[in-house]
């Protein structure tokens, strides 16, 4: 029986060390450098090879231009999205109060149903009695 807990438990710690092997290379794969090596491997295989080139090497002669011109056509970007997301927003605003209902009694008033109603008769009285 001890033979057998001995053996089970060697076969144990095996494993463990083979899942720690395996999690130690999946981490190696998934760090950011080992991640953009895998992707400027992937570019250097396509017919733009010195093209791509070029454009690293223009990027390493002028890191600043480049910083500028990226985060101006970031900042267009974001722009953009920003001024498509508000009249999306206006547009959802103008939808939701044509679906109001409206009463036609000489001039225009949207029913909101967080005020309370009142009453003309019990304005009159109001009105009568000052």
């Amino acid at each position: 029986m001890t033979g057998s807990l001995n053996e089970l438990e060697q076969e144990i710690e095996a494993s463990r060390a083979r899942l720690d092997q395996t999690i130690d290379r999946i981490q190696d794969r998934l760090s950011v450098s080992s991640i953009v090596d895998e992707m400027i491997g992937n570019v250097r295989k396509t017919p733009l090879n010195g093209a791509y080139d070029g454009v690293l090497q223009a990027i390493r002669n002028n890191p600043v231009p480049v910083l500028l011109i990226t985060a101006g056509v970031g900042w267009l970007l974001h722009r953009m999205s920003g001024d498509a997301m508000r009249q999306a927003e206006r547009r959802r605003v103008q939808r939701a109060a044509e679906e109001l209902p409206v009463l036609r009694n000489g001039s225009d008033r949207v029913y909101d149903p967080d005020i309370p109603t009142r009453h003309p008769s019990a304005g009159l009285r109001e009105e009568t009695q000052i």
